[in-house]
């Protein structure tokens, strides 16, 4: 397909003269239209098509298309047929009342194209932008951002079931790659084992019979892969996505012993976090957050939150079920920066906070970082009377840390080596801590070593001194308490955008899933801002409401 750029111009005169008329007192679609604009321009997504060829829709509009479509939670069908039947939407894309709209494909390969360009990002920017230029956004002020469960598109199987289900996409996918090469391969057993889905057949009950057989399956596959990467196999075979993860999930499940295929014991199984769950999704991974699993992906949403404009969406994250919060706070603020929205404070919960952050934050981009830090989990800490770090003082420039009872460290050394980051360990000489009177209180090692103290770096340790103490004080948690309103802005998306359940297969759909949820959130609220709509108050039952103030 071949595009010629444009930019959407005004909205036909008898589109707008009959939506006024159909809607006197207006709608989402033509508030959104009459105060954000067009939204989206053809040149933004002109890299995505050929110069050649036959015309193709405007990307522009299937952008909007988009976004109106999540926002109303409708399928492609729908929304195609919406662009065709209804005024509103022909409004919102300044088309003409007798424009016939196009095939509910088109709105597919246009997210397909999206993907595979890396502008997938624009969906929920160009949104952001003219809120920006309507006046309803601006950089500074608080922010807040959460994290919630996604579950990818795919059924919860044991391994028993996973293994014969991998086996069968492989099987599959090479029955249409390669028909007569498998016909020949195939043994006549198979078609009983592997024709019909696993929650079709009936496994054996008892556990040794069904590790007999996951062992036939283990053996079937590797038949399959022997086959593949046989020399008399055609070589492209090896690159077909269902047989290449038929070859990472044996590794996974299966282990050969003296020519023998075995089912791997689960003590000898990958960790959760890198264990391969569903050929159909290959990214998806388990997760696990107290007492709930779940297997897919997680979205970390970072909103506004003043009281004089509306709570709007500026940054959208999405990762593995198994990463953990705070492997995303950097790369929230990078996004944050690269927007031009950054602000002043932000509000996360203690899965986002660690003491490299919040020195990070305040440095590269003069953000106060704020929740509840981790507490001194020293014993001596918890005894209450016992010295630990807070007790030592530090002097930085002289590389010294110096103890209650005046004594001074005789080693300062730097180590990168801990996962967390690099520390400083600085160690006091045995000779003065053996004969020490509150040798109790503050060490509990052996007596031909000293008091060991570990200190992060000089701005991260004082970062963290300071957190400490200043979210034990009442204005912290009247300036915290900001953060709880992000729980209301995933309840939303998750009763009225689907936001918890992935429509697509692979973390990159589901990402544009997120990023075109996020979009739509942002037009909705936007409309409920100009039509006066009060922000909703913490529910509270009438019960509770009943609970005494002391």
């Amino acid at each position: 397909m071949s595009l010629r750029p444009g930019v959407l111009g005004e909205v036909p005169e008898e589109t707008a003269r009959v939506a006024r008329a159909a809607f006197p007192k207006g709608c989402l679609a033509l508030r959104v239209r009459d105060v954000l604009g067009p939204v989206f321009s053809d040149a933004e997504f002109a890299a995505l098509f050929s110069h050649r060829g036959r015309p193709a829709a405007s990307p522009g509009r299937l952008a909007m298309v988009l976004v109106l479509q999540f926002a109303e939670g409708l399928s492609d069908r729908q929304a195609a047929h919406a662009v065709r039947s209804r005024i509103d939407w022909k409004y919102a894309l300044s088309l003409e009342l007798t424009d016939s709209g196009f095939d509910f494909s088109v709105l597919s390969e246009f997210r397909d194209r999206l993907i595979t360009g890396g502008v997938e990002a624009r969906m929920l920017d160009a949104v952001l932008e003219s809120a920006s230029g309507a006046g309803l956004l601006s950089a500074g002020g608080r922010q807040r951002s959460d994290a919630t469960h996604v579950l990818a598109a795919v059924r919860e199987v044991n391994r028993l079931e996973s293994v014969v289900e991998t086996l069968r996409a492989a099987l599959n996918a090479l029955a249409v790659a390669a028909p007569q090469w498998l016909a020949a391969l195939a043994r006549p057993e198979w078609f009983d084992r592997y024709s019909a889905r696993p929650e079709d057949s009936k496994f054996p009950s008892r556990w040794a019979a069904r590790s007999a057989h996951a062992d036939q399956v283990g053996e079937d596959g590797m038949t399959v892969l022997r086959a593949v990467w046989s020399d008399q196999a055609p070589g492209w075979l090896r690159e077909l996505p269902a047989v290449e993860f038929l070859r990472r999930f044996w590794v996974q499940e299966y282990q050969v012993n003296d020519g023998v295929v075995g089912w791997r014991k689960p003590k000898d199984c990958p960790p959760g976090r890198l264990r391969l769950r569903s050929p159909y999704d290959p990214e998806a991974r388990n997760g696990v957050k107290r007492d709930l699993a779940w297997c897919g992906y997680k979205v970390h949403l970072t909103e506004t939150c003043e009281r004089d404009a509306p709570h709007l969406i500026t940054q959208v994250v999405t990762g593995t079920a198994a990463s953990s919060d705070v492997e995303f706070t950097e790369q929230i603020h990078d996004g944050l920066a690269r927007r031009n929205l950054l602000p002043d404070v932000h509000l996360v919960d203690a899965g986002y906070v660690d003491a490299a952050h919040v020195a990070r934050a305040r440095r590269k981009y003069g953000i106060e970082l704020l929740g509840p830090v981790s507490t001194n989990t020293g014993w001596q800490a918890k005894a209450n009377n016992g010295y630990s770090i807070d007790h030592f003082t530090i002097d930085w420039n002289n590389e010294q840390v110096t103890c209650p009872n005046g004594k001074t460290s005789r080693q300062w050394q730097h180590d990168g080596r801990r996962l967390e980051g690099p520390v400083i360990r600085a160690r006091f000489s045995p000779t003065d801590c053996r004969p020490c009177p509150a040798r109790s209180q503050c060490y509990r090692g052996n007596d031909r070593m000293g008091r060991e103290i570990t200190l992060r770096h000089r701005d991260e340790h004082e970062a963290l001194q300071q957190a400490r103490l200043d979210q034990q004080t009442e204005p912290w948690q009247q300036r915290y308490r900001h953060r709880a309103g992000i729980e209301g802005t995933i309840a939303q998306g998750v009763r009225a955008f689907g936001l918890r359940r992935s429509r697509y297969h692979g973390s990159a759909k589901t990402h544009l899933q997120h990023l075109l949820t996020a979009a739509a959130m942002n037009v909705v609220r936007v409309n409920a801002w100009l039509t006066g709509t009060p922000f909703a108050p913490t529910r509270t039952s009438h019960f509770a409401a009943l609970r005494p103030t002391g």
